[in-house]
């Protein structure tokens, strides 16, 4: 391995970190990190699964692939995010539990 490579390498590490730890900065993405592990702590499978007929409730109309286990579920962090959009919008205080969404 040449000393070049290894600079290359080397600033690339540093931008990935840097890129990190912006997204981590993000208040939309910590916002919805807190209110997915508070439903996690409050429900153990997605509020918002329907258990007779197997439907989810946010994507209204479609089965849950996922069979209402919401970890690391799209639709799930998708409503989560719309949510966020809409107190921001508004101007409202942001929820600091899950509860106080649903």
């Amino acid at each position: 391995m040449s000393k070049g490579s290894t600079r290359v390498s080397d600033e690339a590490l540093e931008k990935l970190v840097r890129i990190e730890k912006e997204e981590k900065k993000d208040p939309k993405r910590i916002w919805v990190e807190r209110m997915f592990r508070s439903a996690r702590l409050h429900y153990k499978r997605c509020p918002y699964f329907d258990h007779r007929t197997r439907m989810c409730f946010i994507a209204l109309g479609e089965k849950c692939n996922r069979d209402g286990r919401f970890d690391g579920c799209n639709v799930f962090i998708k409503f989560l995010e719309r949510k966020y959009d809409e107190y921001t919008k508004y101007n409202r205080p942001l929820p600091t539990d899950f509860l106080d969404i649903v």
